[in-house]
């Protein structure tokens, strides 16, 4: 088993550094790029939505990302004290298969997230989201 961790703040800028880390840990870890891509998209799209979404107030909050490899899994781990959000209850994007332009505003982030991920899991503890998702690798 390999583990790395992250930790960023609830700022849009910080999306710089979580790239930086997950493009090391593909390096690193001889992940291929496809893969690479994909971390990219599914914690992009959650971070971006948990910065912008999530917190209501102008302070400094801290964001834990965890990766883990371990046999033919990627396990992704992110923590935050953000209000509670659990993507498990948004419903399927009924729009997906429209052209952009037919389509309203938001909820691709998630799809995203469900459909390039193989397992996902919430739950919150002590007022902290946990997410955790699960990549298995080919």
């Amino acid at each position: 088993m390999e583990s790395r961790s992250l930790i960023i703040s609830n700022k849009p800028e910080e999306l710089e550094r979580l790239s930086a880390f997950i493009e090391e840990l593909g390096h690193d870890w001889s992940l291929q790029a496809s893969l690479v891509f994909e971390l990219n998209l599914i914690l992009e799209e959650y971070i971006i939505n948990l910065v912008h979404y999530g917190y209501h107030d102008i302070k400094k909050h801290e964001i834990s990302i965890e990766m883990i490899k371990e046999k033919a899994q990627l396990k992704i781990i992110v923590i935050d004290d953000a209000g509670p959000f659990n993507i498990m209850e948004i419903p399927e994007n009924k729009e997906i298969d429209k052209p952009a332009e037919e389509r309203s505003i938001g909820g691709l982030g998630i799809h995203f997230i469900k459909s390039l991920t193989d397992q996902q899991e919430y739950d919150n503890v002590g007022g902290n989201n946990r997410l955790v998702l699960v990549k298995n690798l080919h």
